[in-house]
């Protein structure tokens, strides 16, 4: 197209982004070009934000940021067969080679060869993206710009959640965050008999009661005590299913220490640091089953949560705290770093 536009951009490896413009991206034949009508700031850009040990060994500048958006297809590739202009979208925010042998065993989300938008290509925080027909996840007019730019992670929580069945079984979320919020919805929708989400901000706490949470913990309040409460609810035995998606150290022992025998963890939050776990006694000798979660399954996760969206059953929306435009992106940053907010979108 020849033009320029505007971009949010990790220039430096050091703390914060920069507000440029740059030049409108040349697809490849097998890409279209999105018009960006939203975009949601998620977990890991804030590492990138703040630029901790985790980000610098992830990211390499200059680069865009963002990877979950919705928009217009304004653009097509001469190879593209499914899309065409003026198609409405989002996208997983993988991009996969398709051909590799993890790719093959229908693990496309941890291809081999895995790229990730405003990871290691440019992303979203921009007026323009381009992106591969393989990425892309068509939807209806009828789905408003901001909840197709959070299907990416809600379908992340759909698959931390869902890994295995939770119908009739007692779940715990770890983490107020998005993610651990929209995980306590997906929990619901899909049967749990009982949802307890564990937090430590107020504000994210009550966005888990509107997400249908039996119970809201405050681990502020407890401290070590959470255990102790936990595993009394359940006369000692522990829950079924522990969705840690807070990353945070303590976080990550309390799960192993209140799921039952022949339980499950799934571990979906990213530590700023590597964290150390005894094993032994919290996984072999227990039988815990434990699952990392990284993304989502493309694509049956995200037929998954289409499903879900349209029974009724789960509602994303009261996620959405804060609407801001691209331009105020520091504004939303620091919303994030407070946890004051539960998702932020940003409007190109």
């Amino acid at each position: 197209m020849g033009e320029m536009m505007k971009a949010v951009r990790k220039l430096k490896p050091e703390p914060g982004f920069d507000l440029t413009e740059v030049a409108v991206p040349q697809i490849k034949p097998d890409e279209v070009l999105l018009k960006v009508e939203a975009t949601s700031i998620c977990g890991s850009d804030v590492h990138f934000y703040v630029w901790d040990e985790f980000a610098q060994k992830k990211l390499k500048p200059p680069l865009t940021i963002g990877h979950e958006f919705a928009g217009e297809i304004v653009e097509v590739g001469k190879d593209v067969k499914g899309y065409k202009v003026g198609d409405y979208a989002t996208a997983d925010s993988h991009i996969v080679d398709g051909t590799c042998d993890v790719c093959k065993m229908g693990l496309q989300h941890i291809c081999q060869n895995l790229k990730i938008f405003g990871n290691e290509v440019d992303g979203s925080f921009a007026e323009y993206v381009a992106v591969p027909e393989t990425s892309l996840w068509r939807l209806s007019r009828d789905v408003p710009a901001k909840v197709g730019a959070i299907m990416e992670p809600l379908g992340g929580a759909t698959q931390a959640v869902l890994v295995e069945p939770v119908a009739g079984k007692s779940v715990v979320v770890f983490g107020d965050g998005p993610i651990g919020l929209l995980a306590v919805a997906v929990a619901r929708a899909a049967g749990a008999s009982k949802v307890t989400l564990v937090g430590a901000t107020e504000p994210r706490l009550e966005l888990g009661r509107l997400m249908k949470a039996d119970e809201v913990i405050n681990v502020r309040e407890l401290g070590d005590q959470l255990v102790t409460k936990l595993l009394d609810e359940t006369n000692g035995l522990g829950v079924d299913v522990v969705v840690e998606a807070s990353g945070a150290p303590q976080a990550m022992h309390h799960s192993f220490q209140i799921v039952r025998k022949g339980g499950r963890v799934t571990l979906f939050g990213i530590s700023a640091r590597p964290i150390e776990l005894d094993f032994n006694f919290s996984v072999i000798l227990r039988q815990v089953t434990v699952r990392g979660v990284a993304g989502r399954h493309m694509w049956d996760t995200w037929y998954q949560m289409d499903g879900l969206l349209k029974s009724g059953l789960l509602d994303p929306t009261p996620v959405i705290t804060c609407e801001l435009p691209l331009e105020e992106f520091n504004m939303g940053f620091e919303q994030m770093v407070d946890k004051t907010c539960g998702k932020v979108i940003l409007t190109p």
